[in-house]
């Protein structure tokens, strides 16, 4: 088994372990998205079509899930903004 075929097994794993997205699997592994995606969807679908599927439907719920996600990552930037723009505010206020 060649180097990219132990990683994608590697990173199946991880993403099934972990329930991890694409982005979290490639910082783990410090490799791009795209290798993450291509090693996932191409390369262990060749290797092992047990552990594929398993990744499948956790990026399958993932990718129904991100809206909410990005939601909520979203209200935190902007509630982290309020807090920095509020001892400002106080201060003019005087």
């Amino acid at each position: 088994m060649e180097y990219n075929d132990k990683r994608a097994v590697l990173l199946g794993e991880y993403i099934v372990c972990h329930k991890a997205t694409v982005r979290a699997a490639a910082r783990a592994f410090g490799i791009s998205k795209s290798t993450v995606h291509m090693d996932v969807s191409n390369r262990l679908k060749r290797i092992n079509g047990g552990l594929y599927r398993k990744v499948r439907e956790i990026l399958d719920i993932n990718k129904e899930q991100r809206h909410i996600r990005g939601g909520l990552a979203t209200k935190e930037k902007y509630e982290r903004m309020r807090k920095m723009e509020a001892p400002r505010a106080s201060k003019d206020s005087r």
